[in-house]
């Protein structure tokens, strides 16, 4: 016989009373108020749960609750910045604290209990990983164009202190996200149908496309590659990795038995990325050309001139 069952049956002789009420309190807030005749279901005059409306409660209050687990980095002087622990609702505790209200012997005001969320990169790890160089790549841009060198901050900033862990599959869209104002991203130029013109987030392929040279270097798993629809300046013929919200992608996975970190920079006109992994990683290397150190401005194409 369920455990439900079992306890409404035992409350036969004691029946609820549907005027009480359970608070759900966080700190000093009260995010929650639950009438317990709202949450009851009649079962041939047995009060039972209704398991929908808690589940959507246990929803409601995970996300109230959360709190995500920030990585250690590692910032612009080297040293390493320690990471931190999440938190998160532990959903079956919790249920049991709101049965324990509603079959009359639990508390009427309860805490939501919550168990901690590890973060992925700590410093122990953090601190091997930084050790080896095994890959490395740099790009130029003319720093005078405001909005695109912008841009390409933005996105590097993205990716920099990012761990792929053994077998894990890197996906520049899913890291970056969506390009919109929201997040700070401006109008700068961009390939479109062969042609150079406006959007919001242009000079983020240059950042996809340092990356793809950098880990192809260091000899990963390139699963996913478009070239842009006419040569661009920043890289050699092919060496482009054309990036665009629900559009093309770049993904590699890591195919090595330790985890790499990713270091990405841009200044000056220099959009930089190096990969490091652990001490004992024995990498196989590509040979990928070089850039010149310089770039011609990117301007709109004359519409008046042939493809």
């Amino acid at each position: 016989m369920g455990f439900l069952v079992v306890l409404a049956l035992l409350l036969l002789a004691n029946p609820l009373d549907a005027t009480d009420f359970l608070r759900i309190e966080w700190g000093e807030e009260t995010i929650a108020i639950l009438d317990r005749a709202d949450y009851t279901l009649p079962f041939s005059g047995v009060p039972l749960v209704d398991e929908a409306k808690l589940e959507q409660v246990i929803k409601s209050v995970a996300e109230h609750v959360y709190q995500a687990p920030v990585n250690a980095t590692i910032d612009g002087a080297g040293r390493i910045v320690p990471e931190k622990r999440g938190r998160a609702l532990h959903e079956k505790a919790f249920a049991e604290q709101v049965y324990d209200y509603f079959y009359a012997s639990g508390s009427e005001s309860i805490t939501p209990a919550i168990r901690e969320v590890m973060p992925k990169v700590d410093r122990e790890l953090l601190n091997q990983v930084r050790q080896k160089f095994i890959g490395g790549y740099a790009t130029y841009y003319n720093p005078r164009n405001k909005n695109r060198s912008h841009n390409i901050m933005l996105a590097a900033k993205a990716i920099n202190n990012y761990v792929v862990l053994p077998g894990e599959i890197f996906s520049f869209n899913k890291v970056v996200g969506q390009r919109t104002r929201q997040k700070g991203y401006l109008e700068a130029p961009i390939i479109v149908r062969g042609e150079l013109s406006e959007g919001i987030g242009g000079g983020i392929c240059q950042v996809s496309s340092t990356l793809y040279n950098a880990v192809d270097r260091a000899g990963m798993h390139i699963l996913q590659r478009y070239s842009h629809s006419r040569h661009v300046a920043y890289v050699p013929p092919g060496r482009d990795a054309t990036v665009s919200w629900n559009g093309p992608d770049f993904v590699f996975q890591n195919k090595y038995a330790y985890p790499i970190l990713i270091r990405a920079f841009s200044g000056n006109g220099q959009m930089s990325v190096t990969i490091h992994s652990f001490p004992e990683i024995e990498h196989e290397p590509r040979h990928v050309p070089s850039v010149r150190n310089h770039v011609p401005e990117e301007t709109p194409a004359d519409p008046r001139l042939p493809d």
